[in-house]
């Protein structure tokens, strides 16, 4: 098709070979129109100013209806609390295994007596533990003396005393006791005291060897007839238990707690009278007689 007559067709025919891909508009790719970006709009006023009579985020607040109605706060009146909605991410409270609690490590440090006695070792004078700060407080009868006055001087005074005061003299009667007759010896009172010591022990070591013997004398063996009636009692006695159990083993559902009950009974009276049994059987049995 010739390029002259392309552009004489009439415009049916134009969008005919646009449907089939004809048209020689297909090959000129368009022209880029580039859209003008409009300035930016910025605003005088700062953005983190919170708004003035706002009804959001007033809690915890003095205003419980509005906030900020002069319009003069710089700031947010409530501040943001972290993870205050929605919480902290899954796993964030998991405790790190490198940072864990050593013994001893939230328990408040004393001072020991060898820090005390290096630091402050005039806290454990005698004189400084029991010191009076303060005077007694005076009774009601005691009136204090007013309008005394002295022409003394007491600094002067005691200064001459001081040194007209005679040397103080030792006296020529102090005992020497490197001197006794019995230095280095054991005092008698000391040998008296063992001999009690020992006479106690001796007195305690009596009264175990009495109260051994004692026991030995209540202990005595049973004889061959009480230990046959024993068991013929007791196989008597099972026979009898044996015969109440019988009695209920044909009730196979025990739907109350009182068949219940009675079923464990009978079991554990005859486990008894059997472990009874078998300890009567053997040859030499001993009987304590403290329990009669």
């Amino acid at each position: 098709m010739d390029i002259a007559a392309s552009l004489t067709l009439p415009s049916s025919a134009m969008f005919d070979q646009h449907a089939h891909g004809e048209s020689i508009y297909s090959i000129i790719p368009p022209k880029e129109v580039k859209q003008e970006k409009l300035p930016m709009h910025r605003s005088s006023h700062n953005p983190k100013i919170p708004p003035s009579g706002s009804t959001f985020g007033q809690a915890q607040t003095s205003h419980p209806i509005s906030t900020n109605i002069a319009g003069e706060c710089n700031a947010k009146v409530v501040a943001d609390r972290g993870n205050r909605t929605m919480g902290k991410r899954a796993g964030s409270h998991a405790n790190d295994p490198r940072n864990f609690t050593k013994a001893g490590a939230q328990a408040s440090k004393v001072a020991t007596l060898t820090q005390v006695k290096k630091e402050n070792p005039e806290l454990l004078q005698p004189s400084k533990l029991k010191t009076k700060h303060r005077p007694d407080v005076p009774r009601k009868g005691e009136e204090p003396v007013m309008n005394l006055v002295t022409s003394k001087n007491f600094i002067v005074a005691n200064a001459v005393e001081t040194i007209l005061a005679a040397p103080k003299k030792v006296s020529q009667g102090a005992k020497d006791y490197l001197n006794k007759e019995d230095y280095g010896r054991v005092p008698k009172y000391l040998t008296h005291i063992k001999q009690d010591i020992d006479a106690e022990y001796d007195y305690i070591n009596q009264l175990q060897q009495a109260e051994v013997e004692a026991n030995r004398s209540q202990v005595q063996q049973l004889g061959e007839d009480e230990r046959m009636r024993l068991i013929d009692g007791l196989k008597s006695r099972w026979e009898s238990v044996n015969t109440e159990y019988q009695a209920g083993t044909h009730i196979t559902k025990l739907d109350t707690i009182g068949k219940i009950k009675r079923k464990e009974k009978y079991e554990a009276e005859l486990s008894q009278i059997e472990k009874d049994i078998e300890r009567l059987n053997r040859r030499n049995i001993m009987v304590d007689q403290s329990y009669y």
